[in-house]
């Protein structure tokens, strides 16, 4: 992997370049897209990455306190529980993390499947974020196999689900969308950092971009701090939002 910004190297260590701040609590977003601006392939984004996308994927994973998905993502995508990688166990163990991150799913509706190795195989009881307007049986289920936080009365607010994760003692917090939660959590103003692979694909159709939801008014302003570059010219690109 090379690094093309701020200062080019031809080698650069995966784990020294994705570093969370020492203090605070910390929204990393992490997401892949053609160079068309497509997010999915057929529904999924697994579709537009390589080989090194997924490492930084795992990479992403070790270094955060839990990973946040929306429902969708969650089921399209077929999430299973977090996992407790060898080859970072002495780097969370030195942050003093759980071997593996938890797993944050993101509904309203709780139309989940409570019995898919998500929560079934989990080391660590999933995080189940709704609101209070959540259906009472859907709830009552997700109670049995997750840990369920209320961040909203007839919708989730991306702002009360960090300061929820926040008490809980998680503040190294990395969200994969999809594109209806990143929007959500830009428009609430808690989105810190944006990961964006860009595939050197062009997709067509009509799949959706990497942010679903209302125009922004203003826009978000972003910095780019870091671009990195493979040998299958994928692109590595980190941008900091500008509060």
């Amino acid at each position: 992997m090379r690094r093309l910004l701020p200062d080019p190297v031809d080698s650069v260590t995966l784990t020294h370049a994705y570093p969370y701040p020492v203090d605070g609590v910390w929204l990393r977003a992490n997401m892949v897209s053609s160079v068309d601006g497509a997010a999915t392939i057929d529904g999924r984004a697994g579709g537009l990455g390589n080989k090194t996308d997924q490492q930084v994927l795992g990479l992403l994973r070790a270094l955060a306190d839990v990973v946040i998905a929306g429902a969708g993502t969650v089921t399209a995508e077929g999430y299973g529980p977090g996992r407790a990688r060898p080859e970072y166990q002495e780097l969370r163990a030195a942050a003093g993390q759980l071997p593996a991150p938890g797993m944050v799913v993101v509904s309203r509706s709780l139309q989940l499947d409570l019995a898919s190795r998500y929560f079934t195989e989990a080391t660590q009881r999933p995080i189940v974020v709704t609101c209070e307007a959540a259906p009472p049986d859907r709830l009552a289920a997700a109670q049995k196999v997750a840990h369920v936080v209320f961040a909203g009365d007839a919708s989730v607010s991306a702002a009360r689900m960090v300061d929820a994760l926040s008490e809980l003692g998680h503040r190294r917090l990395l969200c994969e969308g999809g594109p209806t939660l990143l929007a959500q959590v830009a428009a609430d103003g808690v989105l810190d950092e944006l990961c964006l692979t860009l595939s050197p694909m062009l997709v067509g159709g009509s799949s959706r971009r990497i942010f679903d939801g209302e125009l922004l008014d203003p826009a978000l302003k972003l910095q780019l701090t870091q671009l990195l570059q493979d040998d299958e010219d994928f692109l590595y690109a980190s941008y900091r939002v500008k509060k």
